[in-house]
């Protein structure tokens, strides 16, 4: 068999290559369900943030219309 420069035959070159690329498509598989996950956990986080938002927002408003009826009745009296 024909050897290159640095030891290896075209042949050991190509596996190599292949190997490489089939390692690196791994690892990125790996990357990528770790970023899914992520992302639908910051999702739920986000749902949990708005239904809190949500019901501040109807406690707020709900106590600013008991001020407002109770400051009407005061300036009615």
């Amino acid at each position: 068999m024909p050897k290159t420069r640095n030891g290896y035959n075209a042949a050991t070159k190509t596996a190599l290559a292949h190997q490489r690329i089939d390692d690196h498509e791994k690892l990125c598989r790996i990357m990528q369900k770790q970023t899914q996950d992520q992302i639908n956990q910051m999702c739920a986080q986000i749902k949990r943030l708005e239904s809190r938002m949500m019901w501040a927002s109807g406690v707020i408003i709900t106590s600013l219309i008991g001020v407002i009826i109770a400051l009407l009745k005061l300036n009615l009296s």
